[in-house]
């Protein structure tokens, strides 16, 4: 588990009684998975010959930092045991969509992948959505079909035991009628103790409302793809320091979500422009490929081109970013890691280790 510590406000207690005293604190462990706190008791007797004027009491409250990692699930299952679910509070299983009649379609290796992840203590989500155009979201989500898609919904996490599902609609699946869903899912959840989370982009956040905004216990900001094959013309970074500065700062100051609600997106790709390795690349083949790559953000092949990445020190430094203005880290996705030492995962786990953000 992946935890810091946070100081809270002393409680100054006075006395002037001389007798032994037995005070039950109320200790509060704090999981910004739910947003709620779960109260334990704990009993501290003290007792003393003398009057006791004064008693600070410090109480440590324990936040989990979120990292929340993507797997993608298709035809044929991967191999699992690649994984380190031990470093990950969060998994989310992409992507699960609806046929046209609105049944969710699951993937090879859905219940295995669930529970490996349980059984290393780490929270499940099934996705929903994704990058691509579902050509069925714009019937389902509206007033006539929208109740019992959200019902099929419910229904898949209570039968796969998911501990809660992950709102990823994206693009022009964004409508009208994306906030009345999303309320009425997280109305359907909440009484069953199910997590309502979503991946939300910054370029066009105007279309999520506050009142769907508030009903995600939280976001995690896709905060890459600045820029890609789809832009050959524009060939660069496409998911920068001073990007993810700035996606925090629209989520906090404009939207005003509170920071332990967000989690910083981090890529594990990399993007190509004018090579011969095709549109994109997992961190995983762009190390292997380029030696000493991983200290570094670009590559430039001899044969040609360019390829923008996040290498090992930007992935740190974002990390610590979130450790003072998030609430976690996300990450598309765990598959295209390295292992070993090079492993941006590895990393990220280091940094939050340390135990307090660097300035």
């Amino acid at each position: 588990m992946l935890i810091r510590a946070k100081l809270l406000p002393l409680i100054t207690w006075i006395s002037t009684d001389f007798k032994p005293i037995t005070i039950n604190l109320a200790l509060r462990n704090y999981s910004t998975s739910f947003f709620n706190s779960c109260k334990m008791l704990k009993s501290i007797t003290l007792k003393g010959s003398y009057i006791v004027t004064y008693l600070l009491i410090s109480i440590i409250a324990f936040s989990q930092f979120r990292v929340v990692g993507y797997v993608p699930l298709g035809r044929v299952a991967p191999d699992f045991s690649k994984i380190s679910f031990q470093r990950l509070t969060h998994l989310n299983i992409a992507f699960i969509n609806p046929d046209s009649a609105g049944n969710v379609i699951l993937p090879v290796g859905f219940d295995l992948l669930i529970q490996k992840a349980h059984e290393n203590k780490i929270k499940v989500l099934a996705s929903i959505g994704g990058g691509s155009f579902n050509p069925y979201y714009a019937r389902l989500l509206s007033d006539t079909n929208r109740n019992a898609f959200i019902g099929k919904l419910v229904q898949l996490a209570i039968d796969h035991k998911l501990d809660g599902l992950d709102v990823d609609i994206e693009n022009d699946n964004i409508d009208k009628n994306y906030e009345p869903f999303i309320v009425g899912l997280a109305v359907a959840l909440k009484p069953i103790n199910k997590l309502l989370t979503a991946a939300l982009a910054t370029w066009n956040g105007q279309l999520i409302t506050d009142a769907a905004l508030e009903k995600f216990d939280f976001i995690n900001v896709m905060s890459y793809d600045q820029t890609g094959p789809w832009k050959p013309n524009q060939p660069g970074p496409h998911s920068t320091y001073a990007k993810a500065e700035e996606d925090l700062r629209y989520w906090t100051n404009t939207r005003s979500i509170s920071k332990d609600r967000i989690g910083l997106g981090l890529p594990f790709y990399g993007y190509c422009f004018g090579t011969k390795y095709g549109e994109s690349m997992s961190y995983k083949n762009i190390i292997t490929t380029f030696p000493g790559s991983d200290q570094k953000d670009m590559v430039a092949p001899d044969s040609g081109g360019v390829i923008h990445y996040n290498g090992l020190p930007t992935i740190q430094s974002k990390t610590n970013l979130a450790l003072k203005n998030a609430g976690g880290v996300m990450i598309w996705q765990l598959l295209q890691d390295a292992e070993g030492d090079k492993s941006l995962l590895a990393a990220i786990e280091g940094v939050i280790k340390e135990g307090s953000p660097k300035k």
